[in-house]
């Protein structure tokens, strides 16, 4: 799949942004991705929602083979062939591939700043190793 293909493919589900990946392209749409089109064909994002809709269209998780094992990725499905054609039913199904994504978003943790730690207590802590090591010392 060229990138004129894709976005044809894409034009009657509104402007999408292409950028090459890996052995293909991650599309997405504002400013999250929602689908890859890779050498082994096109896959939407899917989630406990959407995935009964690929499963019932008989469509596969994608998947990829390393030297010491097969994997799957879940979270992204490959669009039923018949959907190529249906430039109609095509766009509710990147609609609810964008919205897997949302969701698979907001399920994220916010990453926090990490706070810096407090010089004095490291100090204390370690006096008090010391301590314990000479004590130990002294003991023997």
């Amino acid at each position: 799949m060229d990138r004129e293909f894709l976005i044809d493919l894409f034009a009657d589900f509104g402007p999408v942004t292409i950028r090459k990946m890996f052995s293909g392209y991650g599309i997405s749409a504002d400013g999250i991705n929602f689908a890859l089109a890779l050498r082994a064909g096109l896959f939407f994002r899917a989630d406990e929602h959407t995935i009964p809709d690929f499963e019932a269209e008989g469509s596969k998780p994608f998947q990829y083979s390393t030297r010491a094992k097969t994997v799957t990725v879940n979270s992204y499905w490959q669009l039923p062939a018949r959907l190529f054609d249906d430039s109609e039913e095509l766009p509710q199904w990147a609609r609810a591939a964008l919205a897997a994504a949302q969701r698979a978003k907001v399920k994220k943790r916010p990453k926090g700043k990490k706070v810096a730690s407090n010089p004095a207590k490291k100090r204390v802590a370690k006096k008090s190793v010391r301590r314990v090591g000479k004590a130990k010392r002294a003991h023997r």
